[in-house]
């Protein structure tokens, strides 16, 4: 269900148990939309989340470690300026709405105590976190909405913070009858189960859905379809539903089909009592587990976006160089019939005139000496049109020479971006980007930045570590610079090394340790090497497996790029299922 004002109300009654009256350490912004708030309450330390991604906006307490940049943002600078050491005095949700109001005391520069807000406005991609003072001036916000971007709200620092639009929704927690049966009876055409989430806010069409069935009523039905039972159910189930909030009655879940995850509730609903739930201690536990591996994903994709653009772009620019080789191939590939036109003419030259502009010469080299036509240029001797053959030939030839040279080192650099692209698509951390943006700045493709004093060198990533069934060490490479540490440093001769046949794709090295590898490790590392390669979503993969000592890197050759002899080939079929059961380190 979406992030409602349900599992908000949720939120926020957890968040006033643990951090009414803490006090904030300190303020993160790792990410342009997002803030992490470090509070100090009731003896124990917390770390309060609140993000304006416009895919995953919410807010919760998180135990999850971020990589904060060197330099904080300006809206990160202002927010340690005005609540850095302030205390929470209030956590509110105004008309039960997606906002989310903290109210922090704190001292300004004058000394004096100060109330300012920080707002967090859940709404989709409109989504957008503020700060505003006691006036409700706007001091600083994460995302500046200006009006060439919105005629009717602005977001700006100096602005007035209003409440924004669609106002015409009544707060759930105020429900009664009358308002009930009012708010309905204006929308006769709407399905009822629409008619509750068009009225109330927090309301999510899956808990409109809900009340509906709890009051045994299609939810499809138009309202005019209603009869005043009907509606007097509807009401009863809309009420009960609103008492359990009141009461904060929560048992936060998420629910599963199989291993699929269907949704996360703020408690458990009837039209899922079929399915397999896992309850969690709190909500926020509950809402970090479920935007997990989604706001990771998120974040990659938006980090990663350049870097697929610029090896799009050089893989497009080899693809037209190959056009253009391939062309030329085309252009030269008479060249042997020009060097038989100078032949032929030089061993006839005395039976050619000058100011001819065909001749028909028996082929000599033909066991059959059939007769071939050869053009002439008339205004040249027949020595000086043989030698317009022979260097045409020999221009051909030269081309054909170095165009082999060439398509040899265009289609490896074909390879190795076709390579590196699976690597940033298999990207599951942010360290593993900047690996990757690393390499590329060392191949040239990315201009190599000025060395800045005091500069933290950040940690390279580590290849991924399972354990098989039989107990082997594999380990995968995650880009190019890790498959060459893996092949040529960590694997010693015996070790099985696996790869793709022919595809991009990861290194991955069974570690033997001078032991022979069943069966059930050479299948799970195969597997592996064909669920990290570009065909992780093709059936029977290639994948090549030899032992160590036959691989070895051409000098000069591009990172990740190796030959290899001696090798057997498995066909497996990537499996995602089957490679969760390969325990990780």
């Amino acid at each position: 269900m979406a992030y409602d004002g349900i599992v908000i109300h949720s939120i926020l009654h957890e968040l006033n148990d643990k951090l009414l009256g803490g006090r904030i350490d300190k303020v993160y912004q790792p990410e342009s939309d997002e803030i992490i708030l470090s509070v100090r309450s009731l003896g124990s330390n917390y770390k309060l989340l609140l993000t304006a991604n416009p895919s995953h906006p919410r807010l919760h307490l998180t135990s999850s470690a971020k990589e904060n940049p060197q330099e904080p943002p300006l809206f990160c600078m202002v927010l340690r300026k005005h609540i850095q050491s302030g205390k929470i005095i209030e956590i509110s949700q105004p008309r039960f709405d997606r906002i989310v109001n903290i109210k922090i005391e704190a001292l300004n520069e004058m000394g004096d105590y100060t109330v300012k807000t920080l707002i967090l406005e859940i709404m989709g991609r409109h989504s957008n976190l503020m700060l505003v003072d006691e006036n409700m001036k706007v001091l600083e916000c994460a995302r500046h909405i200006s009006f060439d971007k919105s005629s009717v709200r602005q977001m700006l620092p100096g602005k007035e913070y209003t409440l924004p639009p669609g106002g015409e929704k009544l707060d759930t927690l105020t429900l009664n009858e009358n308002n009930f049966n009012a708010s309905i009876e204006k929308m006769p055409s709407e399905k009822i189960y629409a008619a509750i989430y068009k009225s109330f806010n927090g309301i999510s069409p899956v808990i409109a859905d809900e009340i509906c069935c709890n009051a045994q009523t299609d939810p499809s039905l138009p309202v005019s379809m209603l009869s005043a039972d009907d509606i007097s159910r509807v009401y009863s189930a809309f009420d009960a539903l609103v008492t359990k909030i009141r009461q904060n009655s929560y048992a936060p879940q998420i629910v599963y089909d199989g291993d699929r995850i269907i949704d996360m509730l703020p408690f458990g609903l009837n039209k899922f009592s079929g399915l397999k739930a896992k309850v969690f201690a709190s909500p926020s536990e509950m809402t970090e587990a479920f935007y997990a591996t989604k706001d990771t994903q998120y974040r990659l994709n938006q980090k990663t976006h350049d870097l697929k653009h610029l090896i799009s772009q050089n893989i497009e620019r080899c693809a037209k160089k190959r056009a253009i080789q391939q062309q030329s191939l085309k252009d030269i590939e008479n060249r042997e019939y020009l060097k038989l036109c100078g032949e032929l003419i030089t061993a006839n030259i005395y039976a050619i005139k000058q100011g001819m502009t065909t001749v028909r010469l028996n082929n000599f080299y033909s066991e059959e000496l059939e007769e071939t036509e050869i053009e002439l240029d008339s205004a040249l001797t027949p020595a000086e049109n043989a030698q317009k053959y022979f260097k045409r030939y020999n221009k051909a030839k030269r081309t054909f020479a170095a165009l082999q040279d060439q398509i040899v080192s265009n289609d490896e650099e074909l390879a190795y971006l076709e390579g590196v692209l699976t690597s940033v698509a298999n990207c599951e951390n942010e360290q593993d980007i900047k690996d990757i943006r690393s390499e590329l700045r060392e191949q040239g493709y990315i201009k190599k930045e000025a060395k800045q004093k005091g500069r933290k060198v950040s940690k390279r990533s580590v290849p991924l570590h399972f354990i098989s069934s039989d107990g082997f060490d594999i380990y995968v490479g995650k880009n190019n610079v890790q498959n060459d540490e893996l092949t040529l440093k960590t694997a010693h001769s015996t070790d099985i090394w696996m790869h793709t046949k022919n595809i991009p794709g990861s290194h991955v090295i069974i570690i033997s340790r001078g032991a022979e590898i069943p069966d059930t490790t050479l299948t799970e590392a195969a597997t592996l090497a064909a669920y990290y390669s570009k065909a992780q979503n093709s059936a029977l993969v290639p994948v090549d497996y030899t032992q160590r000592k036959n691989v070895h890197k051409p000098n000069g050759a591009k990172p990740g790029f190796v030959i290899y002899d001696t090798n057997k080939t498995a066909y497996i079929t990537p499996d995602e299922e089957a490679v969760k059961k390969i325990k990780q380190i």
